[in-house]
């Protein structure tokens, strides 16, 4: 089946824990049969919308001013330049419920973008320690400020192995992107448009030709993470590997959606594109592990 066009992307909604808080896939391929498929998935986290009744790297990426320095003063330099170290505990199970929506009853976006959540409740017996570095930035084309695009998950894949590093996991995306405050969004609990590359509905082209919206990496100051990392909200979707066997059979899942009027939100997810698909909206974000604290701070 062909790989689905870019605009159908912004089409797609569905709320509730049956996709764990994500999309549709674009274009549903064939679900293996295999006895593995059939098994469980493992747990990669998930979250709940519940309804209210009244319902090559930069030589020196950008860090959000502000933002605070993950991990312990004795790993500042664990990570390689810019990348940032992301250390702290992961809820796999969230529910993050929908106050205010931003889009009016009966319109077509309605319980689709939310402009103010309640704080989060982790819903996880347990918590998950994490360590790892991520890149600050998205990658950016060679002697430009503007991210890479056009990145297939292969090519992602190959890019941030060639580097030493390798795609970031999807619960890993998910903790940079929200942190343990569990953030809906990268910049707290209510949708700011002018935080992020994001609700551009103008201009935008058409399948296979959109207008290039890309904006700087990093220039939106506000669009940070509590860990410093920036644009995890809009400008590209970026490439991430499923956790466990595969996310509804798909192991490809691109996040943080792009300049359109999207969810946006940390746990918000696509599927439906396959391993050799790229558009002008997607793009690579690569991770790293970090050694253990007690071999770092040696």
């Amino acid at each position: 089946m062909p790989s689905p066009s870019p605009a159908r992307t912004w089409g797609l909604v569905v709320l509730g824990a049956a996709l764990g808080g994500g999309l549709v896939p674009a274009c549903a391929r064939p679900q293996p049969v295999q006895k593995e498929a059939m098994e469980t998935p493992a747990p990669i986290g998930s979250a709940s919308l519940a309804l209210a009744r009244i319902q090559p790297l930069p030589p020196t990426a950008p860090v959000a001013k502000n933002a605070p320095t993950a991990g312990k003063t004795s790993d500042a330099n664990v990570c390689p330049p810019g990348m940032v170290l992301v250390e702290g505990d992961y809820c796999p199970e969230v529910e993050q419920r929908c106050l205010e929506w931003m889009d009016p009853p009966g319109s077509r976006y309605h319980h689709f973008r939310c402009k103010r959540y309640a704080k989060s409740v982790c819903k996880s017996k347990q918590r998950v320690h994490m360590r790892f570095c991520i890149d600050v930035t998205e990658r950016v084309e060679e002697g430009s400020d503007k991210p890479r695009n056009h990145m297939s998950w292969t090519s992602s894949k190959k890019l941030c192995e060639s580097e030493g590093a390798r795609l970031c996991r999807e619960s890993e995306w998910v903790f940079a992107c929200e942190g343990e405050e569990m953030r809906p969004y990268p910049y707290g609990w209510e949708r700011d448009s002018t935080a992020c590359n994001v609700d551009i509905s103008k201009n935008l082209g058409r399948p296979g030709r959109l207008v290039d919206h890309r904006a700087p990496v990093g220039s939106h100051e506000r669009c940070a993470s509590p860990f410093g990392v920036m644009d995890m909200a809009g400008n590209l979707e970026e490439w991430v590997q499923a956790d466990g066997r595969g996310k509804h059979g798909w192991k490809e899942v691109l996040k943080g959606s792009w300049w359109i009027p999207s969810r946006h939100a940390c746990r918000q997810y696509q599927i439906g594109h396959d391993a050799v698909y790229s558009g002008a909206e997607t793009g690579t974000r690569c991770c790293k592990d970090a050694p253990p604290s007690e071999v770092a701070s040696r």
